[in-house]
């Protein structure tokens, strides 16, 4: 018998009634939206409640988009697109409930049916979030009085909450500059004359087939709350809802864009080749994650997703090696691309608890995404060469061995050396996560770099004054440009550049500039204070001995 799909406009006031009773299914995205996309929904009402001598029945109706759902002859309703709207519109409604509290009983029937005590009755919600979102929504947003209590909240428990506590307060902040007249109206509008198409289907099948159409066509849903349906769904019912929290909890540790950017990682570390299609098609085509959903994510998304977790936040955790390994970790995430993650979070997962091991291969990994970003590789060398290494390692072969996709080859290190002892102020990209990677050389370990600006200096200056003492120590132009912008004339300072100070003469520069209270927390500046002149030979000594920290940290 085939399945009917109906399709109808319905007015806000119609959606908020008895005839529907929203609910949203465990596989769904969490709530996302931001302050951003809230105020746009709210500011795209204001301009029809310009003309205050027109009734309300009179205005232009507002059309906000479709909405899927699972629903039968009854009021129960399993959101599968729509979520986000109609989160942001109960937000929207409690708030304005809020603002004009001698009204609030018209509002909250828009929220909840109340319950009855002579007929046994609960409260009934016209929406109710995801059970790890449920709650709160309720105390918070739904039940009169909750967002008094939403203002002084200080750590809600995950970033939907807390996405929705935001939201929450922009609206109360925005219809404070409001009239009560103008409240009430925008009420009515919203109630009144905003639309959405309800789209209805009795199974989950046929309503998962226009789900996966409206998003596959690049609507709301990003490709991680796609795989979820496809995963989750294919789980049996018994253990839907524990594997959903476990799948949960990884999406708010990494975040949700962190977590849509983790299935472009697991792409690669099964395909191992630049992107063709969409992740979503190549997780499909190549990762097959629905033949076995239990061991994918036993196996896989969580695994893979707690090394993310530890590697971008440098929080790796073991009784030995953690500190040394997560400094490593620091430096990775220096690097101006991501090329180097998949082979990480392979090699993370797949090694966890030695970490012995895991310190000898991220000293290689980082060495050889430092020899990349020195020498600039492109993307698509890139790809290859962490495509071979993830080869490698998933065959078993010794990441040692100087054949190693994980090595630098003779070639690229005597590439790098010459890079290094050249212009490298001139390389834009490179030249801040070097000096600090080479300043932490210097210190031995122990540094940090948390400070809120930290910029690059040049000790002789790229303009000096012809006239001054830098033109008497430097007086061939040749000999100057060169030796400008290589690594022995510069340093590191926590504050802004000065244009003016950076022509100072060499001892005014170091007591003005180059020391604040007199002390620096870089070495590369600190070496540079402690220097009576800076003629020729004393770049030259400065080079070679940088150059050599580089070449032994890198075995170069």
């Amino acid at each position: 018998m085939p399945v009917t799909i109906r399709a109808a406009e319905e007015p806000l006031a119609k959606i908020f009634s008895n005839d529907y009773v929203f609910t949203i299914p465990r596989y769904q995205r969490p709530y996302s939206w931001t302050t951003e996309e809230a105020g746009e929904l709210l500011e795209d009402f204001l301009p029809y409640l310009e003309d205050t001598t027109l009734p309300i029945e009179n205005l232009d109706p507002y059309f906000l988009g479709s909405i899927v759902l699972i629903k039968g002859d009854g009021p129960s309703a399993e959101v599968v697109d729509g979520q986000q709207r109609l989160t942001t519109l109960t937000i929207l409604l409690a708030t304005i409930r809020a603002s004009v509290p001698d009204m609030a009983q018209h509002f909250t029937k828009f929220l909840y049916e109340e319950g009855s005590p002579i007929l046994g009755t609960s409260d009934r919600y016209r929406l109710t979030l995801r059970e790890r979102d449920a709650a709160f929504f309720q105390q918070y947003i739904q039940k009169e009085g909750g967002l008094a209590s939403l203002r002084d909240l200080s750590t809600p428990t995950s970033d939907s909450q807390s996405k929705i506590q935001k939201n929450a307060i922009y609206y109360l902040n925005r219809l404070e500059k409001m009239t009560k007249e103008e409240r009430v109206r925008l009420a009515q509008y919203v109630i009144n004359r905003c639309y959405l198409v309800v789209v209805r289907t009795p199974d989950f099948d046929s309503a998962y087939r226009i789900f996966s159409v409206l998003n596959d066509r690049g609507l709301d849903l990003t490709h991680s709350d796609i795989l979820k349906a496809d995963i989750i769904g294919r789980l049996p019912v018994s253990i839907q809802d524990s594997y959903t929290k476990k799948w949960e909890t990884e999406e708010d540790n990494l975040g949700r864009d962190g977590f849509k950017e983790l299935f472009a990682h697991i792409r690669m570390i099964y395909r191992k080749r630049k992107l063709e299609k969409t992740v979503l098609q190549e997780v499909r085509e190549h990762v097959k994650p629905t033949n076995n959903a239990k061991a994918f994510i036993d196996e896989v998304l969580i695994p893979f997703a707690q090394a993310m977790n530890d590697i971008r936040t440098a929080t790796y955790e073991n009784a030995s090696n953690a500190d040394a390994i997560n400094e490593l970790f620091g430096w990775l995430n220096r690097i101006d691309n991501n090329d180097w993650l998949p082979p990480a979070i392979w090699y993370l997962a797949h090694n966890r608890n030695d970490s012995p091991k895991l310190l000898a291969y991220f000293r290689d990994l980082e060495r050889l995404a430092m020899g990349l970003f020195i020498l600039r590789f492109n993307i698509n060398e890139r790809i290859e060469r962490y495509a071979r290494l993830l080869t490698a390692m998933q065959k078993g072969e010794d990441m040692y061995a100087p054949s190693s996709p994980l090595q630098l080859t003779m070639d690229e290190c005597n590439r790098i050396v010459e890079t290094l002892n050249g212009p490298v102020y001139n390389i834009t990209k490179i030249r801040m996560p070097l000096l600090l990677r080479l300043d932490a050389v210097l210190s031995s370990g122990g540094a940090t770099y948390n400070y809120p600006k930290i910029t690059i200096e040049h000790v002789l200056p790229q303009n000096p004054d012809p006239n001054g003492q830098w033109c008497k120590w430097f007086p061939d132009q040749a000999e100057r440009e060169k030796a400008v912008h290589r690594l022995s004339n510069l340093v590191l300072l926590t504050q802004k550049k000065n244009s003016q100070a950076q022509n100072f003469e060499f001892e005014r520069k170091k007591i003005e500039y180059f020391a604040r209270k007199g002390v620096s927390p870089f070495v590369l500046t600190t070496q540079v204070l402690q220097e009576d002149e800076w003629k020729p030979q004393v770049l030259e000594n400065r080079q070679e001995k940088l150059l050599k920290k580089l070449k032994g940290l890198w075995r170069l």
